[in-house]
């Protein structure tokens, strides 16, 4: 098995997912008491969010490329950047290592169009609802992406910071994002995304009439299939 490199800790409750993911879907694979070979370089996320929010994206360029030359360093053979928003800033990370760079969004379009869906929703930060190079990606797949008004928004991006990036998983935020893929499924969409890595400490399958294609699971099953 090939060595998975990590980039994450944006936040670390998702990125224990992807370490846990990464770990059940490697012993489905080759069974008995094998998990995944890989490597972690986790960021203080208070940092990264401080860039974020005062646009400085190629600072965040820069910090993650270091980290992803620190993680290639220690043996990693592929590279994955544990969080979609940071994804903005995956040609920058991918430029500064010799090993290849599994996107996220490549990988969850695949799902999506394997699936049989081409018109889509989708839910994750202000940044990946409404900049463009998350919904580019998946539509240069050709995928339809619908996001919610902006009253909708501002709700998705508000639970993820305040909430679920803190470990705060209340059920009143699940009816709210309930209502919110309602809309999405009311505008014609036939899955929705949970384009953050969060969002699956909150949302599943029950919680939608549509299929929902979450990234974390998606990504995570794509770089085992390719560390095998």
């Amino acid at each position: 098995m090939k060595t998975i490199g990590l980039l994450g800790g944006m936040s670390w409750e998702s990125t224990a997912e992807y370490y846990r993911l990464l770990n059940e879907l490697t012993r489905e694979r080759l069974g008995g008491l094998h998990s995944a070979k890989c490597v972690l370089h986790s960021v203080d996320f208070a940092e990264v969010e401080q860039i974020q929010a005062t646009g400085r994206w190629e600072a965040a360029g820069d910090l993650l490329a270091d980290a992803a030359r620190s993680v290639e360093a220690a043996g990693a053979d592929l590279l994955l950047i544990c969080t979609n928003t940071m994804h903005k800033v995956a040609d920058q990370v991918a430029g500064a290592v010799g090993i290849p760079l599994l996107h996220l969004a490549d990988a969850t379009a695949e799902a999506v169009l394997a699936a049989g869906v081409r018109r889509v929703g989708l839910l994750g930060t202000a940044f990946t609802m409404e900049q463009d190079f998350y919904r580019e990606r998946l539509a240069g797949h050709g995928l339809e992406v619908l996001v919610p008004d902006a009253d909708g928004r501002e709700l998705v991006h508000r639970v993820i910071y305040r909430e679920l990036c803190l470990g705060v998983v209340r059920e009143e935020s699940r009816a709210a994002y309930r209502e919110v893929i309602a809309d999405l499924v009311a505008a014609g969409a036939q899955g929705v995304i949970l384009g953050c890595t969060e969002i699956e400490l909150l949302i599943g399958a029950a919680d939608s009439p549509v299929p929902v294609f979450p990234t974390t699971r998606i990504h995570a099953a794509a770089a085992v299939a390719a560390a095998l």
